[in-house]
Order: C-alpha cells, then structure tokens, then sequence
C-alpha cells in the first residue's frame, strides 16, 4: 500500500519478537501489576510495552497475559479518554501551531501542519464510528491545545 503523502510504497512494519528466544518467565498477574504500575507513573502504552521488552524480558503482553495492554488498562479503568495516537498527532499539531506563530513564513511547516490535521480528522472520525470519542467530538486547534494541557 502506498504512503499516505509521499507517493512512495513503504515496507516498514514492526516485527513480532521471536517465541523460541530465551525471555524472562513472568505470569499473567505479575505482568498486569507491571502494566497498571507503569500507567500509574504516566507512561503510554506504546512506551509501556517497550519497557515491558527492553528492562523486563517481556517479549509479548498480549503473548502472556491473552489481553493487550489496552485491554488490561480499560478493565482498571486507566484507560485515557483520547486515544494514544490521535493525543500524540495533537501534541505534534499544538507544537507547529505554535512554531508557526513565531515563524509565519515557514510555508514548509505550514503544509505540514495542513497535512497533520487532515491525518487528525480522518483517526477522528474513525474513532466516532468505532465509538472511542463522543458523537459530536470536532478537531480544533484551540481545543487541542486545553486537551494536551490538561492530560499532562
């Protein structure tokens, strides 16, 4: 499938670590208390299952525990209200705004940003048909930007 912006086909994928690798034994319950103490100290969940691999040995989550971290943070209700990667393209969105407000002839940030949002509004409307934000949810800058404050 070809990239989104760029007219180039792209290959890049993540790869699924290895299950015949020697990896530190931990069980289901050992893993989900390390999941809610690494949300509690305010990590997401990307960084979350890195730290999970790279310090603990934990290859897989979803491997060991049969549930994703989403899932285990949904069931003890500290999943966030936005989700990770539509908060992450928000915080990038607030950022060039305010670079651009500094810097308003950067027409090469200024495209950028044109193209950020319109990757923002397509992940908001899927999440409104999935049901992950409220029927009425619109993206706008301000807004944004009192989102991102007051989730950090």
């Amino acid at each position: 499938m070809a990239r989104m912006h760029s007219r180039k086909k792209g290959k890049a994928r993540s790869k699924k670590p290895s299950t015949t690798a020697k990896w530190v034994e931990y069980n289901d319950k050992e893993v989900e208390r390390l999941v809610l103490k690494l949300r509690k100290d305010g990590l997401g969940t990307a960084e979350i299952g890195r730290i999970l691999r790279d310090q603990y040995g934990i290859p897989s989550v979803k491997n060991t525990t049969k549930k994703t971290i989403t899932q285990i943070l949904e069931e003890n209700d500290l999943l966030s209200k936005i989700p990770e990667d539509l908060f992450n393209l928000l915080k990038n969105a607030v950022n060039l705004r305010n670079h651009l407000t500094k810097h308003k002839k950067d027409y090469t940030s200024k495209h950028g940003l044109e193209l950020l949002e319109s990757k923002i509004r397509r992940l908001i409307k899927y999440y409104v048909r999935e049901g992950r934000l409220p029927k009425g949810f619109v993206y706008e800058p301000e807004r944004a930007k009192l989102l991102i404050e007051t989730e950090k």
